[in-house]
C-alpha cells in the first residue's frame, strides 16, 4: 500500500515539473530588467551628443536641468518608440554562402550546347560532356555574383532598418525636449 501511495505522488509532480520546465512557465524564466545609464557620470548633453543632435537650452535652462530633461525624454523615447538607441542591437542580415544551384543550371545549359557542337563534330557525348563542364563553371560564377548582389541587398536592408529605428526614437526624443524648450538641430 505504501508503494501505491508513494506511486501517485510522486507521479504527478514529476510530471508538473516536466511541463514547467518545458514549456517555459514563469517560474522557469528568470525577469531580465535593461541596465539603464548611469546619469551621474554623464555630461549634461551626454543623450542628445550621442544621437548626434544640438539640444539648445531656448529658455535658459541650466546644466543640471538639462541633463535631467534629457534622461527623462531618453527614457520617454524609449517608451514611444519601444528602442534604446544607446544600446541597440544590429539588426542581422540575412547573408548566405554555399551552393546556389548555379553549377547545375550552368551545366544543362552547356551539355545542350555542347552536345549540338559534338552532333556536328561526330561526337555528341562528348560534346556534351565537355560543354557540361564549361557550363558548370561558368554557372558557379553567375552564382557566386548572384549570391554576392543577395547578401549586399541584405545587408543594405539591415542597415536601412537600424536607421529607420534610430529616426523613430530620435523624432519621439526631439519632440519632448522640444516640449520642455529646447530647440533641437
Amino acid at each position: 500500500m505504501k508503494t501505491n501511495n508513494l506511486f501517485k505522488t510522486f507521479v504527478p509532480i514529476t510530471l508538473l515539473v516536466i511541463f514547467l520546465i518545458s514549456s517555459g512557465s514563469a517560474l522557469a524564466q528568470v525577469p531580465t530588467t535593461k541596465a539603464l545609464p548611469d546619469t551621474s557620470k554623464m555630461t549634461y548633453n551626454q543623450i542628445s551628443n550621442g544621437l548626434k543632435l544640438v539640444v539648445f537650452p531656448a529658455k535658459g535652462q541650466s546644466q543640471k536641468q538639462q541633463k535631467k530633461d534629457e534622461f527623462d525624454c531618453y527614457m520617454w523615447g524609449m517608451e514611444q518608440s519601444g528602442i534604446d538607441p544607446l544600446n541597440l542591437p544590429k539588426t542581422e542580415a540575412a547573408v548566405q554562402s554555399g551552393p546556389t544551384g548555379g553549377a547545375v543550371k550552368g551545366a544543362a545549359r552547356g551539355a545542350v550546347a555542347g552536345a549540338a557542337v559534338g552532333a556536328i563534330a561526330g561526337d555528341a557525348g562528348k560534346g556534351a560532356a565537355i560543354g557540361a563542364t564549361a557550363g558548370g563553371m561558368k554557372g558557379v560564377g553567375r552564382g557566386r555574383q548572384q549570391q554576392a548582389q543577395q547578401n549586399e541587398q541584405a545587408q543594405a536592408s539591415a542597415a536601412a532598418t537600424d536607421q529607420a529605428k534610430v529616426d523613430s526614437y530620435k523624432k519621439a526624443f526631439s519632440a519632448c525636449i522640444e516640449g520642455k524648450g529646447y530647440t533641437v538641430k
